[in-house]
């Protein structure tokens, strides 16, 4: 898995195709090197997409030929199998992260732009509303897809529509409801989209205090956070009463580790890789942290990292 054969005539083809079009496309590509987690086998297929025009070409290939595709922003949130991934890993490049004003109060952003920079762009056109995103280690269209939120807020709360395309390559917007925001989920969470662009609704504030709160909100995550070791983030969803990182660390599992995954001594909700870790170790550590905090706290905890690949 993960890597092409000399059956898998489907790959050759797109591949070649995707060369023609001038794609940056790559073969076995090691996944560990493109995830924060550092986990993962290699791509089949990994190709660097430019532009939107060059994606919708790129996806109605991949559906002629029946190809599995995986679209990668950051890579912030997501754990690859051990095997990779036995088709093309689409991944969303420099074409795509441009920011702009579209209005006095309004940014519009390419879905491969980070979060940090669009924060920043936003504070120095002195536009609030994302303050709370600043430092979250992820892409726009990362972002977007899972509502991602912290610190009171979520993406739900300045989002105004987000353009995409379908995995057959055609155009598409969603707004208002139709992006069924709701805690980590929207109307992209099961796949079946690329989103491109999204369009943000602020407003105006003072720079020097919307660079403040920024500030204070990155030294709180420095302060509290393992960033200095490769992880996914935060492993679970907030549960429906409690904190996850709290109801672990009752449960006295911070430091527990199977293979080289960690819990975090740091914070309780952080599995990190210690060095060597594999996708099997962190879904077993997942799966002792699951059952003993259902065995001692009776809550159920639902993991909000991506797999990707049977592990």
């Amino acid at each position: 898995m993960g890597r092409i054969g000399d059956g898998d005539m489907s790959l050759l083809e797109l591949s070649k195709y995707c060369g023609e079009l001038g794609a940056a496309v790559l073969t076995d590509e090691p996944l560990k090197s493109r995830c924060t987690f550092k986990i993962g086998g290699p791509a089949a297929l990994f190709i660097e997409a430019k532009d939107e025009s060059e994606i919708k070409k790129i996806l109605k290939a991949a559906a002629r030929f029946k190809a599995r595709v995986f679209v990668l922003g950051n890579g912030s949130n997501v754990l690859f199998s051990d095997e990779g991934f036995d088709g093309l890993v689409l991944h969303i490049g420099e074409g795509l992260h441009t920011i702009r004003l579209i209005g006095e109060d309004t940014v519009e952003a390419g879905s491969g732009a980070s979060l940090k920079s669009l924060c920043v762009f936003a504070a120095e056109h002195g536009l609030s509303g994302l303050e709370f995103a600043y430092g979250i280690p992820g892409s726009v269209g990362g972002a977007v897809c899972m509502n991602a939120g912290a610190y009171g807020g979520e993406m739900k709360d300045v989002l105004k529509s987000v353009r995409h395309l379908t995995m057959d390559g055609d155009m598409g917007v969603f707004k208002g409801e139709a992006l069924d925001l709701s805690y980590r989920h929207s109307a992209y969470s099961k796949g079946g989209f690329v989103i491109t662009s999204a369009v943000f609704k602020l407003k105006k504030g003072d720079k020097s205090e919307i660079t403040a709160k920024m500030d204070d909100f990155m030294r709180r995550r420095r302060e509290k956070q393992p960033l200095d070791i490769p992880s996914a983030g935060s492993t679970f969803k907030r549960p429906a009463t409690g904190y996850a990182s709290a109801l672990i660390d009752e449960c006295g599992l911070k430091g527990r580790t199977v293979g080289g995954a960690k819990v975090s001594e740091k914070h309780a909700g952080f599995i990190v890789n210690t060095g060597g870790a594999t996708c099997l170790d962190v879904l077993g550590l997942i799966d002792v942290i699951k059952a003993e905090v259902m065995r001692k706290k009776g809550v159920e905890l639902s993991c909000e990292v991506k797999v990707v690949g049977a592990c």
